[in-house]
Protein backbone atom coordinates (compact mmCIF):
# COMPACT_ATOMS: atom_id res chain seq x y z
CA UNK A 1 0.00 0.00 0.00
CA UNK A 2 1.43 3.40 -0.99
CA UNK A 3 2.10 5.96 1.71
CA UNK A 4 -0.04 9.04 2.29
CA UNK A 5 1.95 12.24 2.80
CA UNK A 6 1.23 15.51 4.57
CA UNK A 7 2.58 18.55 2.77
CA UNK A 8 3.58 21.81 4.48
CA UNK A 9 3.81 24.79 2.13
CA UNK A 10 5.91 27.53 3.73
CA UNK A 11 5.95 31.16 2.61
CA UNK A 12 9.22 32.75 3.75
CA UNK A 13 10.57 36.31 3.82
CA UNK A 14 13.44 36.72 3.08
CA UNK A 15 13.15 33.61 0.96
CA UNK A 16 16.60 32.33 -0.04
CA UNK A 17 18.35 32.41 3.34
CA UNK A 18 15.21 31.48 5.22
CA UNK A 19 14.57 28.46 2.99
CA UNK A 20 18.06 27.08 3.55
CA UNK A 21 17.79 27.41 7.34
CA UNK A 22 14.26 26.01 7.42
CA UNK A 23 15.17 22.92 5.37
CA UNK A 24 18.21 22.27 7.55
CA UNK A 25 16.04 22.37 10.68
CA UNK A 26 13.23 20.31 9.17
CA UNK A 27 15.76 17.63 8.22
CA UNK A 28 16.23 17.01 11.94
CA UNK A 29 12.60 15.84 12.14
CA UNK A 30 10.53 13.26 10.25
CA UNK A 31 10.28 15.37 7.07
CA UNK A 32 11.93 13.43 4.26
CA UNK A 33 11.67 15.52 1.10
CA UNK A 34 11.67 19.18 0.18
CA UNK A 35 10.82 21.29 -2.84
CA UNK A 36 11.93 24.90 -3.17
CA UNK A 37 9.17 27.16 -4.50
CA UNK A 38 8.90 30.80 -5.54
CA UNK A 39 7.39 31.62 -2.14
CA UNK A 40 9.61 29.39 0.00
CA UNK A 41 9.59 25.64 0.60
CA UNK A 42 7.22 22.69 0.42
CA UNK A 43 8.10 19.88 2.83
CA UNK A 44 6.69 16.36 2.94
CA UNK A 45 6.26 13.89 5.79
CA UNK A 46 4.61 10.49 5.84
CA UNK A 47 1.28 10.63 7.63
CA UNK A 48 2.02 7.59 9.78
CA UNK A 49 5.06 9.30 11.37
CA UNK A 50 3.54 12.81 11.54
CA UNK A 51 2.53 14.39 14.85
CA UNK A 52 0.84 17.67 15.73
CA UNK A 53 3.99 18.95 17.46
CA UNK A 54 6.31 18.21 14.54
CA UNK A 55 7.18 21.92 14.20
CA UNK A 56 7.67 22.62 17.91
CA UNK A 57 11.47 22.60 17.77
CA UNK A 58 11.85 24.50 14.48
CA UNK A 59 13.60 27.60 15.80
CA UNK A 60 13.40 29.72 12.65
CA UNK A 61 9.60 29.81 12.93
CA UNK A 62 9.95 32.08 15.97
CA UNK A 63 12.95 34.05 14.71
CA UNK A 64 12.01 37.73 14.41
CA UNK A 65 14.33 38.14 11.41
CA UNK A 66 12.05 35.99 9.27
CA UNK A 67 8.39 36.14 8.41
CA UNK A 68 7.09 32.60 7.87
CA UNK A 69 3.59 31.26 7.38
CA UNK A 70 2.39 27.92 6.10
CA UNK A 71 -0.55 25.87 4.93
CA UNK A 72 -0.91 22.09 4.98
CA UNK A 73 -2.72 19.49 2.95
CA UNK A 74 -2.88 15.73 2.76
CA UNK A 75 -1.62 14.11 -0.42
CA UNK A 76 -2.97 10.76 -1.52
CA UNK A 77 -0.53 8.85 -3.74
CA UNK A 78 -2.84 8.82 -6.75
CA UNK A 79 -3.15 12.61 -6.60
CA UNK A 80 0.61 13.02 -6.34
CA UNK A 81 1.07 10.73 -9.31
CA UNK A 82 -1.35 12.84 -11.34
CA UNK A 83 0.63 15.95 -10.45
CA UNK A 84 3.89 14.28 -11.53
CA UNK A 85 2.41 13.31 -14.89
CA UNK A 86 0.97 16.78 -15.33
CA UNK A 87 4.25 18.58 -14.63
CA UNK A 88 6.93 16.06 -15.59
CA UNK A 89 9.16 17.26 -18.43
CA UNK A 90 12.13 15.50 -20.09
CA UNK A 91 15.58 16.08 -18.60
CA UNK A 92 18.76 16.60 -20.60
CA UNK A 93 22.07 16.11 -18.77
CA UNK A 94 24.91 17.54 -20.85
CA UNK A 95 23.37 16.25 -24.07
CA UNK A 96 24.50 12.73 -23.14
CA UNK A 97 21.81 11.38 -20.83
CA UNK A 98 18.10 12.03 -21.30
CA UNK A 99 15.44 11.09 -18.76
CA UNK A 100 11.86 11.00 -20.00
CA UNK A 101 8.46 9.53 -19.20
CA UNK A 102 6.78 6.90 -21.40
CA UNK A 103 4.48 9.58 -22.81
CA UNK A 104 7.42 11.63 -24.15
CA UNK A 105 8.92 10.98 -27.61
CA UNK A 106 12.20 9.06 -27.82
CA UNK A 107 15.47 10.95 -28.30
CA UNK A 108 18.87 10.16 -29.79
CA UNK A 109 20.77 10.52 -26.52
CA UNK A 110 23.59 8.07 -25.83
CA UNK A 111 21.81 7.09 -22.61
CA UNK A 112 18.03 7.38 -22.57
CA UNK A 113 16.23 6.46 -19.35
CA UNK A 114 12.46 6.03 -19.34
CA UNK A 115 10.77 6.28 -15.96
CA UNK A 116 7.18 6.29 -14.79
CA UNK A 117 6.88 9.57 -12.81
CA UNK A 118 5.14 8.42 -9.68
CA UNK A 119 5.49 9.55 -6.09
CA UNK A 120 9.17 8.64 -5.97
CA UNK A 121 11.91 11.15 -5.46
CA UNK A 122 14.93 11.30 -7.71
CA UNK A 123 13.30 11.84 -11.08
CA UNK A 124 16.34 13.71 -12.37
CA UNK A 125 14.85 17.18 -12.04
CA UNK A 126 16.45 17.84 -8.70
CA UNK A 127 19.97 19.31 -8.67
CA UNK A 128 21.37 16.40 -6.66
CA UNK A 129 20.22 13.71 -9.09
CA UNK A 130 21.46 15.82 -12.00
CA UNK A 131 24.95 16.03 -10.48
CA UNK A 132 25.03 12.34 -9.64
CA UNK A 133 24.21 11.57 -13.27
CA UNK A 134 27.11 13.81 -14.28
CA UNK A 135 29.47 11.98 -11.91
CA UNK A 136 28.36 8.61 -13.30
CA UNK A 137 28.80 9.78 -16.89
CA UNK A 138 32.44 10.60 -16.09
CA UNK A 139 33.10 7.29 -14.31
CA UNK A 140 34.12 3.96 -15.81
CA UNK A 141 31.83 1.47 -14.11
CA UNK A 142 32.32 -1.46 -16.51
CA UNK A 143 31.97 -4.75 -14.63
CA UNK A 144 31.87 -2.86 -11.32
CA UNK A 145 29.63 -4.11 -8.52
CA UNK A 146 27.44 -1.11 -7.68
CA UNK A 147 24.88 -0.04 -5.12
CA UNK A 148 22.36 2.81 -5.37
CA UNK A 149 21.42 3.54 -1.74
CA UNK A 150 18.24 5.60 -1.39
CA UNK A 151 17.52 4.85 -5.03
CA UNK A 152 14.22 6.74 -5.41
CA UNK A 153 13.18 5.94 -8.99
CA UNK A 154 16.39 3.91 -9.62
CA UNK A 155 17.60 6.36 -12.27
CA UNK A 156 21.21 6.08 -11.11
CA UNK A 157 21.12 2.29 -10.93
CA UNK A 158 19.66 2.17 -14.43
CA UNK A 159 22.33 4.50 -15.80
CA UNK A 160 25.03 2.43 -14.09
CA UNK A 161 23.79 -0.70 -15.87
CA UNK A 162 23.63 1.14 -19.19
CA UNK A 163 27.30 2.01 -18.66
CA UNK A 164 28.28 -1.60 -18.00
CA UNK A 165 28.08 -2.00 -14.22
CA UNK A 166 26.95 -5.32 -12.75
CA UNK A 167 25.65 -6.65 -10.48
CA UNK A 168 23.72 -3.68 -9.09
CA UNK A 169 21.71 -3.37 -5.88
CA UNK A 170 19.11 -0.59 -5.58
CA UNK A 171 17.82 0.06 -2.05
CA UNK A 172 15.17 2.43 -0.68
CA UNK A 173 13.31 2.55 2.61
CA UNK A 174 10.11 3.88 1.00
CA UNK A 175 7.77 1.16 -0.28
CA UNK A 176 6.50 3.31 -3.14
CA UNK A 177 10.08 3.97 -4.28
CA UNK A 178 10.85 0.26 -3.99
CA UNK A 179 7.92 -0.70 -6.22
CA UNK A 180 8.58 2.15 -8.66
CA UNK A 181 12.25 1.15 -8.94
CA UNK A 182 11.30 -2.40 -9.86
CA UNK A 183 8.93 -1.06 -12.51
CA UNK A 184 11.52 1.34 -13.93
CA UNK A 185 14.27 -1.29 -14.04
CA UNK A 186 11.96 -3.56 -16.02
CA UNK A 187 10.86 -0.70 -18.27
CA UNK A 188 14.50 -0.06 -19.22
CA UNK A 189 15.19 -3.76 -19.84
CA UNK A 190 17.70 -3.97 -17.00
CA UNK A 191 18.99 -7.48 -16.30
CA UNK A 192 21.49 -6.84 -13.52
CA UNK A 193 19.55 -4.69 -11.01
CA UNK A 194 18.14 -6.19 -7.81
CA UNK A 195 15.80 -3.89 -5.86
CA UNK A 196 15.40 -4.10 -2.08
CA UNK A 197 13.27 -2.30 0.50
CA UNK A 198 15.37 -1.11 3.42
CA UNK A 199 18.01 1.30 4.71
CA UNK A 200 21.66 1.01 5.79
CA UNK A 201 20.73 -1.77 8.21
CA UNK A 202 20.10 -3.92 5.13
CA UNK A 203 23.86 -3.92 4.48
CA UNK A 204 26.17 -6.48 6.07
CA UNK A 205 29.90 -7.16 6.29
CA UNK A 206 29.79 -9.65 3.44
CA UNK A 207 28.61 -7.08 0.91
CA UNK A 208 31.39 -5.24 -0.87
CA UNK A 209 30.97 -2.76 -3.72
CA UNK A 210 33.24 -1.09 -6.26
CA UNK A 211 30.87 1.88 -6.74
CA UNK A 212 28.74 3.14 -3.85
CA UNK A 213 26.09 5.76 -4.69
CA UNK A 214 24.16 7.58 -1.96
CA UNK A 215 21.90 10.53 -2.77
CA UNK A 216 20.28 11.03 0.64
CA UNK A 217 20.00 13.89 3.11
CA UNK A 218 22.92 15.11 5.22
CA UNK A 219 21.93 13.60 8.55
CA UNK A 220 21.36 10.11 7.19
CA UNK A 221 24.68 10.24 5.33
CA UNK A 222 26.60 11.26 8.44
CA UNK A 223 24.86 8.58 10.50
CA UNK A 224 25.38 5.77 7.96
CA UNK A 225 28.74 6.70 6.40
CA UNK A 226 30.75 4.18 8.44
CA UNK A 227 28.43 1.41 7.25
CA UNK A 228 28.88 2.52 3.64
CA UNK A 229 32.67 2.59 3.91
CA UNK A 230 32.68 -0.86 5.52
CA UNK A 231 30.95 -2.18 2.41
CA UNK A 232 33.42 -0.65 -0.07
CA UNK A 233 36.19 -2.62 -1.76
CA UNK A 234 39.73 -1.25 -1.97
CA UNK A 235 40.07 1.22 -4.87
CA UNK A 236 36.32 1.77 -4.86
CA UNK A 237 34.42 5.03 -5.43
CA UNK A 238 31.78 6.75 -3.31
CA UNK A 239 29.40 9.28 -4.90
CA UNK A 240 27.46 11.47 -2.47
CA UNK A 241 24.76 14.12 -2.78
CA UNK A 242 21.63 15.35 -1.04
CA UNK A 243 23.08 18.28 0.91
CA UNK A 244 24.00 21.96 0.60
CA UNK A 245 27.34 23.64 -0.01
CA UNK A 246 27.51 24.68 3.64
CA UNK A 247 27.39 20.99 4.62
CA UNK A 248 30.68 20.25 2.83
CA UNK A 249 32.88 20.62 5.90
CA UNK A 250 30.83 18.17 7.99
CA UNK A 251 30.54 15.61 5.17
CA UNK A 252 34.20 15.90 4.20
CA UNK A 253 35.42 15.60 7.78
CA UNK A 254 33.33 12.48 8.26
CA UNK A 255 34.62 10.89 5.05
CA UNK A 256 38.27 11.68 5.76
CA UNK A 257 38.04 10.30 9.30
CA UNK A 258 36.85 7.04 7.74
CA UNK A 259 39.88 6.91 5.45
CA UNK A 260 38.31 8.18 2.24
CA UNK A 261 40.13 10.49 -0.18
CA UNK A 262 38.32 13.50 -1.63
CA UNK A 263 38.43 13.46 -5.43
CA UNK A 264 36.08 16.10 -6.84
CA UNK A 265 32.88 18.04 -6.32
CA UNK A 266 30.10 19.54 -8.39
CA UNK A 267 27.87 22.42 -7.35
CA UNK A 268 24.44 23.28 -8.69
CA UNK A 269 22.18 25.93 -7.17
CA UNK A 270 23.83 25.60 -3.75
CA UNK A 271 23.60 21.78 -3.76
CA UNK A 272 26.72 19.60 -3.80
CA UNK A 273 27.69 16.32 -5.45
CA UNK A 274 30.93 14.78 -4.13
CA UNK A 275 33.24 11.99 -5.26
CA UNK A 276 35.51 10.08 -2.85
CA UNK A 277 37.77 7.07 -3.26
CA UNK A 278 38.84 4.31 -0.93
CA UNK A 279 42.48 3.38 -1.52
Amino acid sequence: MANTYIAYHFTIEPNELGSEILIAQLEETAFESFEETEEGVSAYVQKDVWSENILNDIEILTNENFKISYTTNEIEPVNWNEEWEKNFSPIDVDGICHVRAPFHPATNAKYEIVIEPKMSFGTGHHETTHMMIQHLLELDVTNKKTIDMGCGTAILAILAEMKGAHPIDAVDIDNWCYLNSIENAERNNCKHISVYEGDASWLNDGQKYDVFIANINRNILLNDMATYVNCMNDNSVLLLSGFYTEDFEAINECCEKLGLTFESKKERNNWLGLKYSKK
